[in-house]
């Protein structure tokens, strides 16, 4: 099964090593017709610390790293 690749904003590098990645997706409304935009926080993966709040970065799936990590952040 192919790791899935999402595109989100760096919103927090405060931590060593981690980034939270808030991801946005928009749909559309199955009742109301009308488009939806939900976002979503990911903690990645940042081996050397090179984003910082604002950078727009790509994230895969992996194993865990931590208690809260399951992504990593792949080059921008």
């Amino acid at each position: 099964m192919p790791k899935r690749i999402l595109t989100g904003t760096v919103t927090s590098a405060a931590n060593e090593q981690t980034v939270t990645v808030s991801v946005e997706r928009r749909f559309t409304h199955p009742v109301l017709k009308k488009t939806i935009r939900k976002s979503k926080k990911y903690r990645a993966h940042d081996e050397k610390n090179t984003y910082k709040a604002g950078d727009s970065v790509r994230i895969i799936e992996c194993a865990p790293r931590s208690k809260t990590k399951r992504w990593e952040v792949l080059e921008a």
